[in-house]
C-alpha cells in the first residue's frame, strides 16, 4: 500500500510540475521570438526614412503589447489594456491604477475577445503585414524575411501550447470534491492511522516521529502538485509573468530609445555619442575598442 500511496502522489507531482515547467519554457520561447524581431526591425530600418521610422516604432510597440496580451490571456483577464485594475503592478503587488499596455496598441484597434478571438493572435496581423511590407519595399531580403516568419510562427505555436496548458483541466480524479480525490485522502489518512501499528514493535516509541514524518511528506507532495497545476496565476510560487513581461519591456524600451538616438545623429547603434545618466555627453568606444 504505501508503494501505490507514494506512487500515486509523485506521479501527481510530476504532471503538475510538468505543467509549470513547459509553461516557463514556452513563455521564454515567446520572449526570444520577440527579442529576434524587435533586433532584426531596429538594426535593419534606423537609416529609413522618417515614414517609415514611424510604422517600425509603432510595430515595436505591437510586439511588446503582444507580451502583454499573452499574459493576460492566460489569466482571463479580459480587458487589461484598456481598464484599470485588472492587472497587478509588479512594483507594488497591487491592483494596476491606470491601463496597462493601452499606448502600446495601434490607434483605433479594436477587441474581438467577446467573439473568440484572442488579442495575442489578432496582433500578430500586425507584425505579418509590416514583414510583407519590408519584403516588398526591398527592406529585408527573402531568407530575412522567411527567418522573420519563423520566428512569428514559434511565437504563435508556443503561446498555442500555453493556451492549451491554461484550458486544459486537471482529471476529475486530482480535483478536490470528486469521489475519487476524496477517497485518495481518505486512503490516505487510513494508512496514516495503520502505519505506527506495523511500526510500533520494531521501534517502540520513535514509530510516533517515523510516522509523523512519512505522513507529512505524503501531504505535503499532494500539496505540492496541487500548487503548480495552473502556473500563470498570481500566487507566489506561479510563474512571475508580471515581473518578465516589465523587464523584457524595459529592455526594448532601451534599444528603441537607442535606435532614435541612431537615427537622428546619424550613427550606427551602440556607437557614437550618447547622453549618460548624469546628462554629460559620452563617447562609446567604436569597433575597433578605441574610445
Amino acid at each position: 500500500m504505501s508503494r501505490i500511496l507514494v506512487y500515486l502522489r509523485v506521479f501527481r507531482n510530476q504532471t503538475s510540475y510538468n505543467r509549470f515547467w513547459d509553461g516557463r519554457n514556452y513563455l521564454t520561447i515567446i520572449i526570444t521570438s520577440v527579442r529576434n524581431l524587435t533586433r532584426s526591425f531596429l538594426a535593419n530600418s534606423h537609416r529609413f526614412p522618417l515614414s517609415d521610422r514611424v510604422e517600425t516604432e509603432r510595430i515595436i510597440r505591437v510586439l511588446i503589447a503582444i507580451l502583454y496580451a499573452t499574459k493576460n490571456h492566460l489569466r482571463a483577464d479580459w480587458g487589461a489594456e484598456i481598464i484599470p485594475g485588472t492587472a497587478i503592478s509588479p512594483s507594488t503587488g497591487n491592483a494596476t491604477l491606470t491601463p496597462e499596455y493601452s499606448d502600446l496598441l495601434p490607434k483605433g484597434l479594436y477587441g474581438c475577445d467577446d467573439r473568440g478571438l484572442g488579442l495575442v493572435l489578432q496582433l500578430t496581423f500586425f507584425v505579418e503585414q509590416y514583414i510583407k511590407k519590408g519584403f516588398d519595399k526591398s527592406w529585408f531580403h527573402a531568407p530575412q524575411a522567411s527567418q522573420m516568419q519563423v520566428q512569428l510562427n514559434g511565437l504563435v505555436d508556443a503561446y498555442g501550447r500555453m493556451e492549451t496548458i491554461r484550458l486544459t483541466p486537471i482529471p476529475i480524479a486530482h480535483l478536490y470534491d470528486s469521489p475519487w480525490r476524496i477517497h485518495q485522502k481518505q486512503v490516505l489518512a487510513l494508512f496514516g492511522c495503520v502505519l505506527p501499528f506495523a511500526l510500533v514493535d520494531k521501534m517502540d516509541y520513535w514509530a510516533i516521529l517515523v510516522v509523523s514524518l512519512v505522513m507529512f511528506t505524503l501531504y505535503g507532495i499532494d500539496g505540492i502538485g496541487s500548487q503548480l497545476e495552473d502556473p500563470f496565476g498570481y500566487d507566489r510560487n506561479d510563474i512571475k509573468m508580471d515581473f518578465i513581461v516589465e523587464d523584457i519591456r524595459s529592455e526594448i524600451s532601451v534599444l528603441l530609445e537607442e535606435w532614435k538616438r541612431a537615427g537622428l545623429q546619424g550613427y550606427d547603434m551602440f556607437v557614437g555619442k550618447r547622453q549618460d545618466s548624469g546628462g554629460q555627453d559620452g563617447i562609446v568606444s567604436d569597433m575597433n575598442g578605441v574610445p
